[in-house]
């Protein structure tokens, strides 16, 4: 279900949130950091993280995401995190103005699409979307097929 993948760069993928990608239409994406409880560490590197359903908001100039499921530590007994706590997203004031701004006047939503280590730092991609309805999705999905069979028909010929 994870994917870990390795780059060049020391990118290694903890999590992806493939529905957002069937689910919204990505505006604009940023890199941002997240706050994590020392307990929080180990089950990232071990990928015991879920993205499904969690969203960012923006609250008094602060960015917060709630719903990120990350597993317990078996090894921190009462110092134990809670496993869907809020958590502090760190980006510049003058992004989390702006997104925050664009979330409550246009009806967007803030959505992680990946956690993933970089350079030893928990770093999430989010992305401003809004929702795709039903006819949508369906439209999507019948363009994927067709590109799909186009480059089955291109490859078979060669």
């Amino acid at each position: 279900m994870n994917s870990k993948k390795h780059s060049a760069d020391g990118v290694k993928v903890i999590a992806a949130n493939r529905k957002a990608h069937h689910d919204y239409f990505i505006i604009e994406k940023i890199e941002v950091g997240i706050a994590l409880a020392g307990s929080e560490l180990r089950p990232c590197r071990e990928g015991r993280v879920n993205l499904k359903d969690s969203y960012a908001e923006e609250l008094d100039g602060q960015l917060w995401l709630y719903d990120m499921h990350i597993g317990s530590n078996s090894f921190s007994n009462r110092l134990d995190h809670e496993p869907e706590r809020k958590r502090r997203l760190l980006a510049h004031k003058k992004e989390i103005i702006k997104w925050g701004y664009k979330v409550r006047t246009s009806g967007m939503t803030i959505v992680p699409l990946l956690v993933y280590f970089k350079n030893g730092k928990v770093k999430l991609e989010i992305a401003l979307v809004k929702g795709k309805t039903k006819y949508d999705k369906r439209d999507s999905i019948a363009q994927k097929d067709a590109k799909r069979d186009m480059e089955r028909e291109l490859g078979g010929r060669y």
